[in-house]
């Protein structure tokens, strides 16, 4: 087991550029690889990206092989800030999902970058999470931390703010606990999901698919990220989803009931891989490393469960910072004051 504190920072970044050869690349495993040639360091283009883009106030604590277990018997690791309640706060959640046959240390920047500005955020160790199910036992795991005053996390959750959080086959799952988890989850994220005409071939658990329904989803909050450069999560598509079905980011937002608090954009440049930079990239499929993603993603999550005026400036319809970064295109938005 492995409790240790680790404390966020920057370092300069190397790119390796490869590009996306076919839809079958969507594993998610890490592939190292030499870095290629050297990059300039990433530079948030504005202010509110540039405020959540920085390591949070709280130190963070990783915790490995400790918790146990989803319903299908994985351990979960653990993110969390290493002061945990001081001051009296209690933390919301976020539940994170793994790429295909991908392990949560591989995202550990991201995650710890997440812990530091106040979130618990925890992931099963699988490398099948589109269904969301595991994501849902990892919240129901946390709640039932907080109610044991014996435990590290006892009366220092705050479980009614919870948020979903997944990468390619795991986004399907943040998606999927948004819509099955009865108002357990707050806000879901979705980072590079993969194009429907892949999901049907990810592995289903107890008869549950991998496969999203825009329309099942009834309340709560979506944000769709993906990056511009990748194939398997493209922002658009050639032909309408009625002749094609889903097979884009703007089509899944789209297809999301009107009633839904709803934000997408593509980081420019960026691969499917982009989002497990440590920070830069060592793996494969990607090209510029995590740090285009830091800020919005905390943004998002800093004004969705914890109400955070100056953050949620960033998503607002037609006028929010996102909609106009440099960094970011196919930008929309329904948020509102």
């Amino acid at each position: 087991m492995s409790n240790r504190t680790v404390l966020t920072g920057r370092r300069p970044r190397h790119g390796v550029r490869v590009t996306l050869t076919a839809v079958t690349l969507l594993v998610a495993v890490a592939t190292a690889t030499a870095p290629a040639e050297a990059t300039p360091s990433y530079r948030p283009a504005a202010p509110v990206e540039a405020t959540y883009y920085a390591p949070g106030p709280w130190a963070v604590t990783e915790r490995t092989s400790v918790d146990c277990c989803t319903s299908t018997g994985d351990g979960y690791d653990i993110w969390y800030p290493a002061d945990l309640g001081a001051g009296g706060v209690v933390h919301p959640v976020i539940t994170w999902g793994n790429g295909t046959g991908a392990h949560p240390r591989q995202y550990a920047y991201l995650l710890s970058h997440l812990a530091s500005w106040g979130f618990v955020v925890i992931a099963a160790d699988r490398t099948d999470t589109g269904t969301g199910i595991q994501m849902l036992d990892a919240v129901r795991y946390l709640a039932a931390q907080n109610a044991d005053p014996d435990s590290v996390f006892g009366g220092r959750i705050d479980t009614a703010s919870v948020g979903a959080m997944g990468h390619s086959q795991g986004g399907l799952g943040a998606f999927n606990a948004l819509a099955d988890g009865s108002g357990a989850i707050d806000t879901a994220v979705t980072v590079e999901m993969p194009l429907a005409a892949v999901c049907s071939s990810l592995p289903s658990i107890g008869g549950r698919g991998a496969c999203v329904d825009p329309a099942a989803v009834t309340s709560g909050s979506v944000l769709i990220i993906n990056g511009s450069a990748d194939g398997i999560s493209p922002a658009t598509q050639p032909l309408p989803p009625e002749l094609i079905g889903i097979q884009s980011m703007r089509a899944y937002y789209d297809a999301l009931p009107a009633g839904v608090p709803k934000t997408r954009a593509a980081l420019v440049g960026a691969q499917h891989n982009d989002i497990q930079g440590q920070p830069d990239c060592t793996n494969f499929s990607c090209a510029e490393g995590v740090d285009g993603y830091l800020g919005y993603l905390t943004a998002w999550f800093m004004d969705r469960l914890r109400d955070d005026p100056a953050a949620r400036t960033a998503f607002l319809a037609e006028i929010g910072e996102l909609l106009h970064n440099p960094h970011w295109s196919d930008q929309a938005s329904t948020i509102t004051r």
